[in-house]
């Protein structure tokens, strides 16, 4: 035989001789374990030895062997995923969207009520001093609603089922038929109570900015009749009316004087976005550029690439507490800008870059289970789904745009879209979803807001998250290769 085959041999003969035998069931997959957990796992329960110190940094011990059993070598144990672990198929997607927007449909009405009666009005026309909305569990008129509506017309895109265009357009239309004897009524007694105020009097970025992209939206899908005045008067407001500081950026009088939210730059970037979509008006564009930049510079913290929620002028240092949600809101305001900012546009560059950054800071942060924490930077802060969603729907665009690197990211995005769908319960409805929350300068504030179904946040990022991995899963497929989830760049694909 060749010496150097034989010396090639060696290292192998070496391995299989010292290598442990394990034995498992017959029909037990292969997965990967730690070979000094071997002899701790063919030991009954009660006779195993107590486990280190640091046992909790260690993989999961194996479970007791049954009688009658193969032997394997270590190494071929699947690895127990809290979550699905590797592609979902479109129809898997779209199963989870339906499941939403069912549960939507049935619980979000278009209904005009008495107050007195509680019975249906009908009357467009002339709807009455007494009438109220009567939408369920959620607000059809609320910025949470305006990302729902702008979800379910992605979902109609992406599967091709009109069913979900239908769930937008028959509120946004509902909105716009009662919106002009709402308005009649207001112009004769100025301060009466309607549930319009917020369409016909907006008087802060949460009641504009959102609801005003979602039906710039559906203008520009070709519905949406009688939606432009209310359009033209929510812009109007973002424009003219909204606090900004000496150099234009965006504020609140709240919690302090001269306070920026992260959240606002969705509740007025994708408005500024469409609208100049829309018209053609290079002024959107650069109000938008201007926002995101600005706020970038006061409240992105680029060590760590993430965004704290809030900045008060008179307050130094700042505290920086990287909510998640509001880091959500930022990616979702980011993604919409660059989907219709020009290309020849000049600050079309910064502001991709700046998304790049953060996109990078949010990948460090995802949890081994796929969810991002309430504050992104503490794992001790629960698990929250909204976010989660926006970051996912984040990547995947920005991956179907070709703003990143697939390969770096596609295998985080569908981790993170795995998990969201665990979130998904069997009614539809969206769990671990963070209530509306304030700025706060603690970390408790953060680490104990209330989670639940009814928190209404969680709806429209989870619609733009599967509508966009639908997309994804279309353009990038994935593969196993190793083990682990990769793109397919044409690998052969190997056993898990």
């Amino acid at each position: 035989m060749d010496k150097k085959y034989t010396l090639k041999m060696i290292p192998a003969i070496i391995g299989i001789l010292v290598t442990p035998w394990l034995v498992l069931p017959a029909d037990c997959p292969a997965q990967e374990v730690r070979s000094d957990a071997v002899t701790r796992a063919s030991m009954p329960n009660e006779n195993r030895p107590p486990l280190p110190q640091d046992a909790a940094a260690r993989p999961p011990a194996l479970p007791d062997l049954p009688p009658g059993a193969r032997p394997m070598f270590p190494g071929r144990l699947r690895p127990e995923y809290p979550v699905p672990y590797g592609q979902m198929k479109v129809e898997e997607i779209a199963q989870v969207l339906n499941r939403i927007r069912v549960y939507l449909e049935a619980n979000s009405p278009a209904r005009l009520v008495n107050r007195q009666t509680r019975e249906e009005i009908t009357d467009k026309a002339n709807p009455g001093a007494e009438a109220m909305m009567d939408s369920g569990p959620f607000q059809i008129i609320s910025y949470e609603w305006g990302v729902t509506y702008s979800g379910m017309l992605l979902a109609a895109e992406a599967t091709g089922d009109t069913l979900f265009r239908q769930y937008a357009d028959k509120r946004l239309g509902f909105i716009a038929d009662l919106a002009p004897a709402f308005r009649s009524r207001v112009q004769a007694e100025p301060g009466a109570r309607t549930p319009f105020r917020s369409v016909l009097d907006p008087r802060s970025l949460d009641d504009s900015g959102s609801m005003c992209a979602a039906m710039i939206k559906m203008l520009r899908a070709g519905g949406g009749g009688g939606l432009r005045p209310l359009i033209d008067n929510y812009i109007r407001y973002i424009g003219t009316k909204q606090q900004r500081l000496e150099d234009g950026t965006l504020a609140r009088s709240r919690p302090q004087p001269e306070t920026l939210w992260l959240d606002d730059l969705y509740m007025s970037v994708p408005a500024l976005a469409q609208m100049g979509k829309l018209t053609g008006e290079t002024k959107y564009f650069d109000d938008a550029v201007k926002q995101i930049l600005q706020f970038s510079d006061r409240m992105f913290v680029k060590e760590k690439g993430l965004y704290m929620h809030g900045w008060v002028k008179a307050m130094q240092p700042h505290p920086a507490f990287h909510w998640a949600r509001a880091n959500g809101w930022a990616v979702l305001a980011m993604t919409e800008l660059l989907d219709v900012l020009p290309e020849k546009h000049k600050g079309r560059s910064a502001v991709l870059n700046q998304l790049r950054a953060h996109l990078r800071g949010l990948a460090a942060c995802q949890s081994g289970n796929g969810l991002w924490n309430q504050l992104l930077d503490r794992n001790d802060s629960y698990l929250e789904t909204s976010a989660s969603a926006m970051f996912v729907f984040g990547m995947a665009r920005a991956i179907n745009r070709g703003w990143i690197d697939a390969l770096a990211y596609a295998p985080a995005v569908q981790l993170g879209w795995n998990a969201v769908t665990t979130k998904v319960n069997a009614e539809g409805q969206v769990e671990g979803t963070c209530v509306g929350t304030g700025m706060g300068f603690d970390p408790a504030f953060y680490y104990y807001r209330p989670a639940g179904v009814f928190a209404a946040h969680g709806y429209g990022p989870v619609l733009l998250a599967g509508s966009e991995m639908i997309l994804l899963r279309k353009n990038k497929p994935l593969i196993i290769n190793d083990g682990a989830v990769q793109i397919n760049q044409g690998n052969r694909e190997s056993m898990p």
